[in-house]
């Protein structure tokens, strides 16, 4: 038993990495059900969603469950902020490419977070984790109402301490080797490029709450190195995403099978915002006619042309989120990935 084990209720300090738009019922269940913190990102779900969502995730398995938020940074844009045809215009052959139609404008493009969250209370998750900030004291106070956990995010030591005094019970320090976006929310992303081996102690000795390493931990090596450095327990997400349990379509899967450590990129491409994954056409094409708009503007435009890609299986149009580890990747089966995490705890927590 650990601090980590005891706070979330669960038998081993493994947490399963909450996959925005790729998170799936079965994978967060079966990382549950075999011990760990399953995770499921709620990005842009609207209330009715999260409702179902965490409904089926209840009736998938009776173990604890982690849900999590994406945190307004305060430059994020509406439809009514930003002129998005010259990036339509853009990106017109990337549309073409997936067969889908140039969008009209959403009248939001996202949730109001203030309804997710009440919709998120009411479910009663085991544990809702945040990410690109920290959480205010109404939604502490909140939490504590109703026994749900608090996880935060960070990318540096300032990071982490901010959590730290917002009253989170657990921080999670991720390394810029880490899948998907750099969720920094003090400084931009590329001035808090730390690596994990870097970030994990040194949040470790800055914070009295539990540190979760994330970033670079896809085997029993991973883990036992993050441990040794005084997280609590880990976070892993290329690992599980190249999983057939995840919701990665076949050819995500397939590039994460095949990348290599110096394979993956930060990228504004795809989401406006920073974020790490493999290069395709769609990223090359971005980047070279400069087509990013702001946030979550560029999101929800390439996620048009996205969901058609992966309706056809054409992973060159995709968002391939992979980490550095990519490379030791190696196990299709979710709960392979699970055991092979266990065996780098110590006999006292495997």
């Amino acid at each position: 038993m650990s601090r980590l084990t005891e706070l979330f209720g669960i038998d081993v300090p493994i947490v399963l990495g909450p996959f925005g738009g790729l998170s799936s019922v079965e994978l967060t269940a079966a990382v549950s059900a075999g011990g760990g913190l399953g995770s499921f990102g709620l990005y842009g779900y609207a209330p009715e969603r999260i409702h179902d969502t965490i409904s089926r995730l209840r009736a998938a398995t009776d173990r604890p469950i982690a849900v999590n938020l994406w945190w307004p940074r305060g430059d994020e844009v509406g439809p009514s902020d930003v002129d998005l045809d010259p990036v339509l215009d853009a990106t017109a052959p990337l549309f073409e490419a997936a067969g889908a139609a140039r969008p009209e404008l959403p009248a939001a493009f996202l949730p109001a977070l203030a309804d997710q969250l009440d919709a998120v209370f009411v479910a009663r998750p085991d544990v809702v984790s945040v990410v690109f900030g920290a959480p205010d004291a109404a939604t502490v106070a909140r939490a504590r109402e109703h026994g749900i956990r608090l996880v935060g995010t960070a990318t540096s030591v300032a990071e982490a301490v901010a959590l730290d005094d917002a009253g989170v019970d657990a921080v999670v320090a991720t390394g810029m080797e880490a899948a998907g976006h750099r969720v920094s929310f003090l400084r931009d992303p590329a001035e808090s490029l730390v690596g994990t081996f870097a970030l994990v102690p040194q949040v470790v000795d800055a914070v009295s709450v539990p540190v979760i390493a994330a970033g670079g931990v896809a085997d029993r090596r991973g883990v036992a190195a993050a441990l040794a450095l005084g997280a609590e327990g880990v976070q892993v997400g290329t690992a599980f995403l190249r999983t057939r349990q995840s919701a990665a379509t076949v050819a995500h899967r397939a590039a994460i099978a095949a990348a290599q450590d110096t394979d993956t990129v930060l990228t504004r491409a795809m989401s406006g915002r920073l974020a790490r994954g493999i290069p395709n056409r769609a990223v090359r094409e971005i980047e070279a006619a400069d087509a990013i708009a702001p946030f979550p503007a560029q999101n929800w435009l390439t996620g048009v042309f996205r969901a058609a890609a992966a309706a056809a299986g054409e992973g060159e149009l995709l968002s391939l989120w992979a980490g550095q580890a990519a490379g030791l990747a190696r196990l299709d089966d979710a709960a392979g990935v699970l055991s092979e995490l266990r065996a780098g705890l110590p006999d006292a927590l495997g």
